[in-house]
């Protein structure tokens, strides 16, 4: 599974990654991290508005720190 947290180094960035992070070892799942700063790279996944995650190329959260029970929901689906 790849996951990527779409986003500048701003606080609320930084925030989904951690969490994003968290949920995965929490969980368990074998899971890939990948934090993609690079604003090309994110416009080309359709992203506007940071921070997002994506979980295996579908975007689950634009614009706002997903709750951890959320990110849990989708990797574990």
């Amino acid at each position: 599974m790849e996951i990527k947290v779409l986003g500048t180094a701003c606080a609320n960035c930084e925030k989904a990654e951690k969490l994003v992070r968290e949920a995965v070892r929490e969980t368990g799942i074998d899971a890939q991290v990948v934090k993609v700063q690079d604003t090309m790279e994110i416009a080309k996944a359709g992203v506007f508005m940071t921070p997002a995650v994506v979980v295996d190329g579908d975007v689950k959260c634009v614009g706002k720190v997903p709750k951890k029970e959320e990110v849990i929901r989708w990797l574990t689906r």
